[in-house]
């Protein structure tokens, strides 16, 4: 089973008839893991997009602060 099968089960299984104290640590665990994967994975992505001007030139894509 993988990770978002099980992450799929246990909200079901919580909605139907609640979880277990060891079973909702796991439900958060596997949630971080997967919230940090997408991260992970957005960002990898956005460091290879580029954009390409009217002119021809290409510029990378970098990094803003964030709200202050």
């Amino acid at each position: 089973m993988s990770n978002i099968d099980r992450i799929n089960f246990l909200a079901k299984k919580a909605k139907a008839e609640g979880l277990t104290p060891e079973e909702a640590q796991e439900q958060k665990r596997l949630r971080e893991e997967y919230i940090a994967g997408f991260r992970r994975s957005l960002q990898s992505q956005l460091d290879n997009t580029v954009i390409l001007r009217p002119d021809g030139t290409a510029h990378r894509l970098h990094r803003k602060d964030g709200p202050k």
